[in-house]
């Protein structure tokens, strides 16, 4: 492709809009535009990306029999009534009808389609076990779309569903899909984690997540440094103990006017934020709860609502007239003292003592307050948030935080959808069974982006040459002289002929111009046809940073071949 043809308009500032570096530089480099919020245009550049990171995805899921399919995103709300996802899902959802008033939504994801083709088609054992996917665009609307690629409303996907005959296949199956993603992200060069992370609104028993690391990623990850556990923040099992052998002493009333948060009232009674019990007030669905908490820690709201068997979308914090109708008091004085509302408590809360809590009354709290003298509630056990230094829950050992982007997960779905949607199979002794499914997706979008978070400096992107969209860039120094303009072209002709992918920047621009679009962009492997043009010398050099090499043109290929080896890519 030639420079002067291809549609890559470039910007040399970065987007206001734009928070995360791989946001800023898909715009930068012109392979985004946004349509509206969450939803964008992918242009030529970016589209050369996708594919190539597509052929890697088909690849390894061919590798282990996965076929490919290809359904609508266009579902009837049917499926879903089934499955009683239709509810569950929540405002997520695009929702819309037909002329004839049916109702459908854009799919966010695929288990009732695949699994409703199954159930019409599939009936021995002999046709287990079984692994379909597809590599296609999903919707979901989001409640906050941001970070460009990586939480959008409109995104690519590949989802593919496992059916087998028993439990002990799909978690063959479940492996398989492990091994497959390892290789996928491995050859998408990514720096990675696999951590435990939660099913939502999937269902079903064991997940993973494959996090690409970034500092900025919107995913926090706990691991153990003595052993291999890691999971996602909210998933973790916080071991977080407390011990307290102290006096039980006679709960006090105390003046704390206009003093609210934590930090306030730390200052006020000068002791440690792990003295306090907070009073949390939320809306969970019709009815209005409060969660009890060690003061200085933070709540989980996922096992939250796995408790209280609600969605994220049922639940949110008290606002202040609802704050006040329930406890007689400003917003930062709530307490379990007196409250006629349903009361859960974290674990930790009742081995605490003397702590002070909100009096249900403005600018007062109680100090020497204790669980089962002063105040009680259901105790619920695990409610927090792991954190940095907490005892690892499987050894023991001492927890680390970090963070990044999810980028993959699997799931073993077991018979949660088969049993809903009444997907058997008769078994070797003619008897019906149900079939047993695993879920795993990969966000090849998001994935995208997740390379450009790792792979960039402060000049552009750095494309791995697994993924990039050209291997080669040709930059002519100056194309108004006849002798570069003619060695640039013969280069790209020859090298293309060797196979590989060259862009020729052509144009009758600044030679700056040319080196800053070319940085930016980030191309693998530049060759600057310059002024030694008639001694058949060029620069060659690697946008991973490597020296500047000034060779013969009979030279290019091995240099080239060299940095493919370097890189692990065949040619």
């Amino acid at each position: 492709m030639k420079m002067s043809k291809f549609y890559v308009p470039t910007l040399r500032e970065v987007p206001a809009e734009a928070e995360l570096i791989s946001h800023q530089l898909l715009l930068r480099a012109g392979m985004i535009r946004k349509l509206v919020s969450g939803v964008y245009t992918y242009l030529p550049l970016s589209v050369r990306v996708l594919k190539k990171i597509e052929t890697i995805v088909r690849e390894e899921m061919d590798a282990i029999d996965s076929q490919e399919c290809l359904m609508s995103a266009l579902c009837p709300s049917e499926l879903w009534k089934e499955t009683g996802r239709w509810d569950d899902f929540g405002p997520e959802m695009f929702r819309l009808h037909d002329r004839h008033n049916r109702e459908f939504c854009l799919g966010p994801t695929h288990e009732e389609v695949f699994t409703n083709l199954i159930r019409h088609e599939l009936k021995s054992y002999k046709q287990l076990p079984l692994s379909l996917y597809q590599i296609q665009t999903k919707f979901r609307d989001e409640k906050r779309p941001r970070f460009g690629l990586m939480r959008g409303r409109e995104f690519t996907m590949k989802d593919a569903y496992t059916f087998d005959k028993d439990e002990e296949g799909m978690k063959v199956a479940y492996q398989q899909m492990w091994e497959a993603y390892e290789k996928v992200f491995n050859r998408c060069g990514l720096n990675f984690k696999i951590v435990e992370g939660d099913s939502g609104a999937m269902g079903g028993s064991d997940s993973h997540e494959f996090i690409a690391m970034s500092e900025v990623g919107e995913t926090q990850i706990a691991y153990c440094t003595s052993c291999d556990y890691a999971a996602t923040d909210e998933k973790a099992a916080c071991k977080y103990d407390i011990h307290s052998d102290e006096t039980v002493q006679n709960m006090e009333k105390v003046s704390t006017p206009q003093v609210k948060t934590i930090d306030e009232l730390v200052a006020f009674f000068n002791v440690s934020a792990d003295t306090f019990v907070k009073t949390l007030i939320f809306k969970a669905k019709e009815d209005v709860v409060a969660v009890l908490i060690p003061g200085n820690r933070e709540l989980n709201e996922l096992k939250l609502f796995k408790h209280l068997g609600v969605q994220e979308h049922d639940f949110e914090i008290a606002d202040e007239a609802t704050v006040k109708e329930v406890t007689n008091a400003e917003v930062g004085f709530a307490g379990p003292i007196g409250l006629k509302i349903r009361i859960l408590v974290d674990e930790r809360v009742p081995k605490m003592r003397n702590v002070i809590i909100g009096a249900n009354e403005t600018d007062f709290h109680f100090k020497n307050a204790n669980y089962g003298v002063d105040f009680q509630g259901e105790v619920v056990g695990d409610l927090l948030m792991i954190e940095a230094s907490d005892a690892c829950p499987k050894c023991g050992g001492k927890i680390e935080m970090d963070r990044g982007n999810e980028v993959g997960n699997i799931f073993q779905l077991g018979t949660k959808y088969s049993k809903a949607l009444n997907a058997t199979f008769l078994d070797e002794n003619g008897k019906e069974q149900l079939i047993v499914m695993g879920s795993h997706g990969i966000g090849v979008s998001r994935t995208l982006a997740a390379i450009i978070e790792q792979y960039n400096d402060e000049n552009g992107i750095i494309w791995p040459l697994s993924v990039a969209p050209f291997h080669v860039i040709i930059t002519v120094v100056n194309s108004k002289k006849e002798e570069q303009q003619a060695l640039g072209e013969k280069l790209y002709h020859d090298l293309k002929a060797k196979g590989l992918e060259v862009l020729l920047d052509d144009r009758n621009e600044r030679a700056g111009v040319k080196f800053k679009d070319a940085e930016l962009i980030g191309i693998p492997i530049r060759i600057n046809v310059g002024r030694e043009a008639e001694e058949n010398i060029v620069e060659v050099k690697m946008r991973r940073g490597g020296d500047v090499l000034n060779i013969k043109t009979d030279e290019i290929m091995s240099v080239i071949e060299k940095e493919f080896e370097f890189q692990n890519v065949s040619l």
